[in-house]
This record gives C-alpha cells, sequence and structure tokens, in this order.
C-alpha cells in the first residue's frame, strides 16, 4: 500500500494514540511521531527544523492541553498560551514547508454558550463563549482562523475538525483535570469499591452534553485525510445528547454502584446544553458507529483492567 507520510502531533493522548491506532490498523506505514520530550511543539524554530527535515504529505494536529471545567477555570493561562503556542508553530510549520495536508482538531467549545442548538459550524464567533473554558475555546478558534487564512490566501487544503465531547480508552482520569465521563467512572468506581458510598458530582445535573467515542473520531479523521473535504470546518459528533443526570445514572448502572447520588448545586454547570450539527459531515459520507451504552461500558472495562497504572495530567 503506497500510503503518505503523515505525522501525527500528540500521539500519546487519547485522541492521538487513538488516532495513530486507526491509521496503522488501515495499512498506513509511514507515520512520524514525538513525544513533547523529543519535540517541544511550543518551540517555533525546534518546529520547524523538525517539519523541514521530515517533510511529511500530511500533518495531524491533536496535540493540545485539555481538561475539565476545574482545570480550565483554574488554570487559564496555560490553556490559552501553550496551546496557541503549538498551534501557531504547527500550522505556519506545515505552511512554510508546503505541506499539502493538515488536519486541526478543535473543540465544540468553541460555539457561543448561548447559541441556537444544535450547533452549526456557521455559528462561530457570533456570541458570547463559556466563561470557564473560554481560554482554550479562543485558542482553538485561533487554530480555525489560521487554517481558514491560509485556505484563502493560499488556497492550502487545510481542515478544521470539531468533535463533540470524547470519551474512551486511555482517557484523562485525574480527577481535577478530566472531563465529565472519566470523573464519573473514577468516581462511581471507588465508592462501590469503598462500600457503595454516596457520589457527589458538580452541578444540578440539568445540562444537556453530545458524547462521541473517541474510536469513532479517530474514523473521521481517516475518513478527512482520504477524502477531499471541500469546506474548511466540519462539526464531527452524533447529533444526539442527554442530561447529566442521565448520563450518572447510565455510568453508575454500567459501574454497578448502588450508593446515592449527590449534586453540588454550588459549583458551576458549565454551558446549558451543546449537541452539533452534524449535517455537513453525513453530507460528505461520515457517520459516528458507537452507540453511548456501548461505548461506555468499552471505556469502563478499560479503566478497570488499567486503573491501577493511569496517567496524571497535572497542570
Amino acid at each position: 500500500m503506497d500510503t503518505p507520510k503523515i505525522y501525527i502531533a500528540g500521539h500519546r493522548g487519547m485522541v492521538g494514540s487513538t488516532v495513530l491506532n486507526a491509521f496503522r490498523k488501515k495499512g498506513y506505514q509511514h507515520i512520524i511521531t514525538r513525544s513533547s520530550d523529543e519535540l517541544d511543539l511550543r518551540k517555533q524554530a525546534r518546529v520547524n527544523r523538525f517539519i523541514s527535515t521530515e517533510k511529511p504529505d500530511v500533518i495531524i494536529l491533536a496535540a493540545a492541553r485539555v481538561g475539565g471545567i476545574l482545570a480550565n477555570d483554574q488554570y487559564p493561562y496555560p490553556f490559552i498560551y501553550d496551546n496557541l503556542s503549538i498551534q501557531n508553530n504547527v500550522i505556519n510549520a506545515a505552511h512554510k514547508n508546503n505541506v499539502a495536508e493538515l488536519i486541526f482538531l478543535g473543540s465544540s467549545c468553541i460555539y457561543p454558550k448561548e447559541a441556537s442548538q444544535p450547533l452549526k459550524e456557521e455559528y462561530l464567533l457570533t456570541g458570547s463563549l463559556e466563561p470557564t473554558n473560554q481560554w482554550y475555546a479562543i485558542a482553538k478558534i485561533a487554530g480555525i482562523k489560521l487554517c481558514q487564512a491560509l485556505r484563502k490566501q493560499y488556497g492550502r487544503k487545510y481542515v478544521a475538525l470539531m468533535p463533540t465531547n470524547l470519551y474512551g480508552p486511555r482517557d484523562n482520569f485525574d480527577l481535577e483535570t478530566s472531563h465529565v465521563v472519566p470523573a464519573m467512572i473514577r468516581k462511581f468506581h471507588e465508592a462501590k469499591e469503598s462500600g457503595d458510598h454516596p457520589v457527589i458530582l458538580w452541578g444540578t445535573g440539568n445540562p444537556r452534553r453530545e458524547l462521541l467515542h473517541v474510536n469513532d473520531l479517530a474514523k473521521a479523521v481517516l475518513f478527512a485525510v482520504e477524502n477531499q473535504l471541500s469546506k474548511s470546518i466540519y462539526n464531527i459528533g452524533t447529533g444526539q445528547d442527554l442530561t447529566i443526570k442521565a448520563l450518572a445514572r447510565l455510568i453508575q448502572d454500567i459501574v454497578g454502584h448502588e450508593g446515592e447520588i449527590i449534586w453540588d448545586k454550588s459549583k458551576p454547570d458549565g454551558t446549558p446544553r451543546k449537541v452539533l450539527d452534524v449535517s455537513r459531515i453525513h453530507a460528505a459520507g461520515w457517520h459516528n458507529e458507537i452507540g453511548l451504552e456501548e461505548g461506555l461500558r468499552d471505556t469502563y472495562k478499560w479503566f478497570v483492567k488499567n486503573k491501577n497504572q493511569l496517567k496524571e495530567v497535572k497542570i
């Protein structure tokens, strides 16, 4: 199989490692990776030198500083600075070294907090962001605009994919920096192990969230590389959502926790509802395949198997 040379930035994270596995499974052989110790993507000269030397045909930009509401709210500076630095350096180096194709991975938090639902790609920059993760969102918006500027001025076929809330194996289960699914899985599991102690969860439980298994996102990235996408930005999700309360009950059932759930209403809820309009990517030919319950069971099975060697993600 004659495959292009692909650089996957951020191959050790949940998204990057899953993308790497998906490409290898499909038969791609010319894949370049570097750990953050080997290549600090915040260092412009090093990134330029690396891309100039390796000359990839495709770059998949999955490297990012990520975290949940608590981490975003308490550590705003690294969430905007590190992500801007990583994006600017990789995208600029791709352009300067004539890399033909780049896939930039963003987040559904780029859309305004009060935007109409479901969220369409054209809603970008039409209103104020959710305050707790505005720092990360602004960085991701800048990445989208970099790709769009290069597309407009130089004809670069750089595409931004905006996934909804992701979960799956190799997620971050650190309770201080994790997102909602891994945090719930860990809390319910540890409470069950301690004799079904009550589990305290943030907020009211009323916000609605859409969730996508990371394997489905990896297949979307593969689809984007193998097909010429005509637009600069695509939402990637299921187009379906549920309340945080319903999600909690589902995870509680999967884990087998039989204790009480206590909602700490003094903690923030975040965006009231966030579900993506995925009609654009559906029209292009991609659809998700993994149902929520199936995906959560898969994630919990991975957690139980690996819980003694989980990575810790500190800011």
